[in-house]
């Protein structure tokens, strides 16, 4: 299956499952429920979306919690699939998980140690200073299993057990205390864009950055915000999150550029032209760097 079609099929999921038609109370007018039913811009460039991509949605109601719970595993799904059609560029033993916590991995494995004796100690002050935001759990993480050293020398020998070279890269199974897996990336999906959550995503970034011991994973986050001037909140800038995926890049900018928006058309460029800004269908590539 091509990642034209799965990225069909990843529609076609999302408007079955999400999407939902409302009305604004104080204008009467519908809207797509990932549109600010207050924001002219914001309605029309969603309704432009929801008409190119020929999916149907229903009127039924539907709670924020569920939407954010099936956003996150149909995007993980969609990752998984086409990132198993790179499996010749990328290989590995790969795992795909929701709201797996960032200290079950070998880079952050240490902040469990550190929860525990923060949860020990009976001074509060000390308590206080450590804080209690350290150990995250992201969205959606892409984890990568240990290599064995049967797999390293598959092809000829190339590692030795009884030799100190490569003895403390953590990429290699032997080496391992505790066989934890590395964790490659770290997404963070939000249906909408609104100050608070930007700040959270901002958050868990500057957490992962910090906290690592090792190699930083990828730090992404998906949207299916329809406004260019909300997604530049996250979006704008470098050193949090390494770019900002839409949930249909294609379709949101032939849609502004149908009502001939020239604010957000100008920033929406901003954003693609800086490589802040890529669609869906892009970040399993992206992940195989």
């Amino acid at each position: 299956m091509s990642v034209r079609e799965l990225r069909r099929n990843y529609h076609r999921q999302i408007f079955e499952q999400m999407v939902r038609f409302q009305t604004n109370k104080k204008s009467g007018l519908e809207y797509p429920n990932f549109a600010d039913g207050d924001s002219r811009a914001s309605r029309e460039i969603a309704w432009g979306i929801v008409d190119r991509l020929k999916t149907v949605g229903t009127y039924q109601t539907i709670s924020s919690q569920t939407i954010g719970s099936k956003f996150e595993n149909i995007t993980a799904s969609f990752i998984e699939e086409v990132f198993q059609l790179l499996g010749h560029i990328r290989p590995g033993n790969w795992f795909y998980s929701t709201r797996y916590a960032i200290s079950q991995f070998d880079q952050y494995e240490h902040l469990e140690y550190l929860d525990r004796f923060k949860k020990s100690a009976e001074d509060p002050l000390l308590a206080s200073a450590l804080g209690e935001d350290y150990i995250i759990r992201p969205d959606i993480v892409i984890g990568r299993q240990l290599i064995t050293d049967e797999e390293i020398n598959r092809y000829g020998k190339v590692v030795f057990s009884d030799e100190e070279t490569a003895s403390m890269t953590t990429l290699r199974e032997a080496n391992a205390d505790s066989s934890r897996p590395l964790l490659h990336a770290s997404i963070s999906c939000k249906w909408t864009i609104r100050s608070d959550r930007v700040q959270n995503a901002r958050t868990e970034a500057l957490n992962l950055i910090r906290n690592r011991k090792g190699r930083l994973p990828h730090i992404a986050v998906v949207t299916a915000e329809p406004l260019p001037t909300r997604l530049a909140a996250i979006a704008l800038g470098t050193g949090d999150v390494d770019c900002v995926y839409h949930f249909a890049l294609h379709e949101m900018r032939e849609a502004i550029e149908e009502i001939d928006n020239e604010d957000q058309m100008d920033m929406l460029n901003i954003m693609i032209q800086g490589k802040r800004l890529r669609d869906i269908s892009d970040l399993p590539f992206d992940l195989a760097m």
